[in-house]
């Protein structure tokens, strides 16, 4: 099944010295979507991100916007990619409706009326007077966003766009992303180290760990992959594992420490382990039905790659 990819990147490496800062990095950003980069400080997705914006070049690999590769594809490409990768620079004594102006201008847009109308979009009209020394800084995030989306990009990249946002604008900026996903049919690729964030947002996740993809996969899988995991505490786990191996050989089972045995997504009603101990005289002293969430999923993620 062939998707139109606006990125991919093919085993991109890029080093820093003896650092190695992405290691044969393969991501797939399909036409449409949003994609949530999700990795640990320091796990390399600034770097990735600043890789397809071209402020900096990989050592190795390959990288294709809306299909094309080659370094002068790729510059006539990224005319249609607004970015917030390092916060814009912002002209302390300027308002916040001169900055877009200016950057209106330098970008070459025309029309002074798409200035108020991002600056309506992005929540930040209200502010267009005031100076942006004077602005918090979720409504920096907005100003950055409106200088990102002037150009009417088809491609939104945005590096930790939620970071110091109190949740309400946090919603807000969901939002905004929503519509302008599917009201603009903008592709976003947004990258944060707090997964729950993107939850909400993201239709696709990939999962950068220490400068490597560990996996990349659609939300509707990640979801079920976290359902649902029953908590199973006996007073011996050993024999009951045994039950466990013939009665139901296609759970998967683990004990845990105290006594604790967790079978991930179980394929029978929880009535079903019961009856199962209570048969075999095993004492059962509680039964929890639990989800996991996608945080645990991604630590349990890494801990196969420590």
């Amino acid at each position: 099944m062939h998707h139109e990819y606006v990125i991919e990147t093919r085993s991109a490496v890029k080093s820093y010295g003896s650092l190695l800062a992405l290691n044969q990095v393969s991501i797939h950003v399909a036409k449409g979507s949003i994609y949530g980069l999700i990795g640990d400080n320091g796990a390399g997705k600034s770097t990735l991100l600043k890789l397809l914006a071209g402020h900096i070049f990989a050592d190795s690999g390959e990288i294709l916007l809306f299909g094309k590769t080659g370094e002068t594809e790729l510059r006539r490409c990224r005319r249609q990619i607004g970015t917030i990768i390092e916060q814009p620079g912002f002209f302390p004594g300027m308002t916040a409706g001169q900055t877009l102006e200016y950057y209106r201008i330098q970008k070459g847009v025309p029309g002074k009326e798409k200035a108020e109308e991002y600056l309506k979009l992005t929540g930040i009209w209200e502010k267009r007077n005031c100076k942006c020394r004077t602005l918090s800084l979720g409504q920096k995030q907005r100003l950055g966003l409106a200088i990102a989306l002037i150009s009417e990009p088809q491609l939104l990249i945005l590096d930790e766009p939620i970071n110091g946002l109190d949740p309400s604008g946090i919603l807000e900026l969901r939002n905004l992303f929503r519509r302008l996903n599917q009201e603009k049919n903008i592709t976003i690729l947004l990258s944060s180290h707090i997964l729950s964030e993107l939850q909400q947002t993201a239709d696709t996740f990939g999962f950068l760990h220490k400068g490597q993809i560990l996996e990349e996969l659609p939300a509707k899988k990640l979801l079920e992959q976290c359902r649902n995991y029953l908590s199973i505490l006996v007073n011996d786990p050993q024999s009951y594992m045994a039950l466990l191996e013939q009665e139901a050989p296609e759970d998967s089972c683990r004990v845990l420490a105290d006594h604790r045995i967790e079978i991930t997504n179980p394929g029978r009603e929880p009535e079903f382990y019961s009856q199962l101990a209570s048969q075999q005289n095993i004492l059962i002293r509680g039964l929890e039905q639990r989800h996991a969430s996608l945080e645990e999923y991604f630590i349990r993620l890494k801990g196969g790659r420590q």
